[in-house]
């Protein structure tokens, strides 16, 4: 049974991905709950049901009541069969309609709606762009993903279970209370209004605060994880006190943020005792005074009575169900700051696969200054000829970086565009562009996962031997062979930590050497591919790193001269543009900057002086 309400809905339906999700809460709402709709129909009117049955026992309470005004012996006989099918409704018919309520909203809808909306944002986030991440803390991002779906699911929840469940109740208690003296109604109707007044004065309120507190909490956790994934730096520098200062500030903010949401729930209750005790004064004693008059029965004030502590127990509920609705809503809201941002990057219409013959790239008055006056590339005009090797040399700030990102189009570029084979990058689809690119970073960082799942993450589809071989190539097979992770894993199977925090730099560096040898992407891109390592395993690795470059375009940047003498071209950037182009000994003659690196460095580094 449970199979079959947990089944209704597949939470990970194929859907069309949009770049511009819709950008108002509801819209947002309905858009993600479309799979749901049917569902959803269903369960608002077994809601309606459930809330039916309710006010329909009060009724028959008090008919019950009335009914008893006789001999007892001629009591059973009168009214047998319509106890028996009473009594076998509620025994029989009511728990199954109550639990078909329950299974709508507790098997399919709960499980499977946050689960939609984890995977769908999930892969939103996924598809922005490198620059949209550098602009945020991981940290926040991951919280908003993870705290939206609960919100969104209380939200619904709280939509049938109560609001719908609650109109459904009020509306019969109307009908009942009309039909035993239509009098009996104005205190209901009075008390109603005033429900109505502190709801609305409540819920304009709470949204508003709660997405202030949720933004709070996210700050928080932002804050913390920030420090928590640079622990090497704080400890480095000794900076606790001031970490915790840093956070301290955050926290204080979100407990005055829930301050001020706490605020409206202390004055929403008290209010709602005195509306509620107002209710049961006014419904009880006036159905008791048209008893005196001989207007209503015993039964009519049995149900009265029975109805307005049911309401009195259910207001607070309803107001909490409010409540929470809204401040979920609130939560809901501030997470789409995050998800529902629009995708800047995209691929064009109708963007085709990179259809890569011989690897020649081309840039053309390529300039990118990331949205500020200076910086970056300015007007660059190049050509890597098909199995070029090319070595970029530049003070930091020079724009080799971005040259190198703007190739793998982590950011569209100011003006100018990047050809490879003559195709425009930006009429590509970035997957089969990136699919044909290797490259090493100087921060060399990996996923929290197996040492093979770190290197296979080159090659999906890679055998253990060649995972093996491009771990031998690159120099790590032996070391992998001796990790061990708390888990009791070894070798190939031992988890990194967290962006590889177990490993040293230089196992780091060659374990994404072996990643990007496995790949063997036939355009090679190299930014400081080696500064991670001692000398002697730089040298075991520049064999293989000169056999990963053959028949490749190479672009490898380098501040270890050494590393790039080689070349067949070295371009030496200069305030964004490029100011030499030549091989090692070419440059060397001409007696310009390359020359003035090369006299300066020390072990084949630049001077850092002129590194600023």
């Amino acid at each position: 049974m449970f199979r079959f309400f947990e089944n209704l809905v597949d939470p990970y339906t194929d859907y069309p991905p949009q770049d511009k999700p819709p950008q108002t809460l509801f819209s947002f709402l309905s858009d993600y709950g479309r799979p749901f709709r049917k569902v959803f129909a269903l369960t608002a009117f077994m809601a309606v049901i459930v809330a039916a049955i309710e006010v329909g026992l009060i009724y028959y309470m008090g008919r019950l009541v009335d009914m008893l005004d006789q001999d007892p012996a001629q009591f059973w006989q009168a009214h047998k069969t319509e106890l028996i099918v009473v009594g076998l409704f509620i025994l029989l018919v009511r728990p199954v309609l109550q639990a078909l309520d329950v299974a709508l909203l507790n098997n399919a809808i709960m499980p499977n709606f946050g689960t939609l909306i984890r995977w769908r944002a999930h892969r939103q986030v996924l598809r922005q762009s490198v620059g949209w991440f550098e602009n945020d803390f991981a940290g926040r991002i991951a919280n908003r993903i993870m705290q939206t779906p609960p919100a969104a699911g209380e939200v619904v929840f709280q939509a049938f279970d109560a609001i719908s469940f609650s109109l459904a109740y009020l509306i019969g208690a109307a009908i009942l209370l009309t039909a035993a003296d239509v009098r009996l109604l104005v205190p209901l109707v009075i008390w109603f209004a005033l429900y109505v007044c502190l709801t609305t004065w409540a819920v304009r309120r709470i949204g508003p605060a709660s997405k202030a507190a949720s933004d709070a909490r996210s700050n928080v956790t932002g804050r913390v994880v920030d420090a928590y994934t640079n622990i090497q730096s704080v400890k480095m520098f000794a900076h606790h006190d001031r970490e915790e200062s840093y956070a301290k500030e955050a926290i204080e903010t979100a407990r005055k943020t829930f301050q001020v949401e706490m605020r409206i729930f202390t004055v929403m209750d008290f209010t709602l005792v005195a509306l509620n005790g107002a209710l049961i004064v006014g419904v009880i004693g006036w159905a008791i005074a048209l008893w005196v008059q001989g207007q209503a029965s015993v039964g009519t004030v049995a149900a009265a009575a029975t109805l307005t502590l049911r309401l009195n127990s259910m207001t607070a509920w309803i107001m909490w169900a409010l409540s929470t609705f809204f401040r979920q809503l609130g939560v809901v809201a501030e997470g789409m700051e995050t998800i529902a941002q629009p995708i800047t990057l995209v691929d064009s219409q109708g963007a085709k696969p990179l259809d890569l013959t011989e690897g020649r790239i081309e840039l053309k008055q390529l300039t990118h200054h990331y949205g500020k006056d200076a910086g970056g590339l300015d007007r660059i005009d190049l050509v890597v000829e098909p199995g070029q090797k090319v070595g970029l040399v530049g003070r930091s700030g020079a724009g080799k970086s971005t040259l190198l990102k703007l190739l793998l189009r982590f950011y569209d570029a100011d003006s100018g565009r990047i050809e490879i084979d003559g195709q425009d990058i930006t009429k590509l689809r970035q997957d089969s562009l990136r699919r044909q690119i290797g490259m090493v970073q100087q921060d060399s960082s990996l996923l929290h996962r197996s040492v093979a799942e770190n290197i296979r993450y080159g090659r999906a589809d890679a055998t253990d031997e060649e995972v093996f071989a491009a771990a031998r190539q690159a120099q790590a097979h032996e070391f992998i062979l001796d990790l061990s992770d708390p888990e009791g894993n070894h070798g190939y199977d031992a988890r990194v930590g967290e962006r590889g925090v177990k490993l040293s730099g230089g196992q780091r560096q060659r374990i994404t050497l072996a990643r990007v040898i496995l790949k063997n992407a036939p355009i090679l891109l190299l930014d400081e591919a080696t500064s991670a390592l001692d000398s002697e395993v730089e040298a075991a690795i520049q064999d293989t790193l000169y056999k990963m470059m053959e028949g490749k375009t190479v672009i490898a940047i380098a501040h270890r001269l050494s590393t790039i003498a080689r070349m067949d071209r070295i371009l030496v950037l200069d305030d964004g543009r490029i100011a030499e182009d030549g091989t090692h000994d070419a440059l060397l003659g001409q007696g310009g900057l390359y020359a003035q690196f090369w006299a300066r460095q020390s072990g084949g580094f630049l001077d850092t002086e002129d590194d600023l």
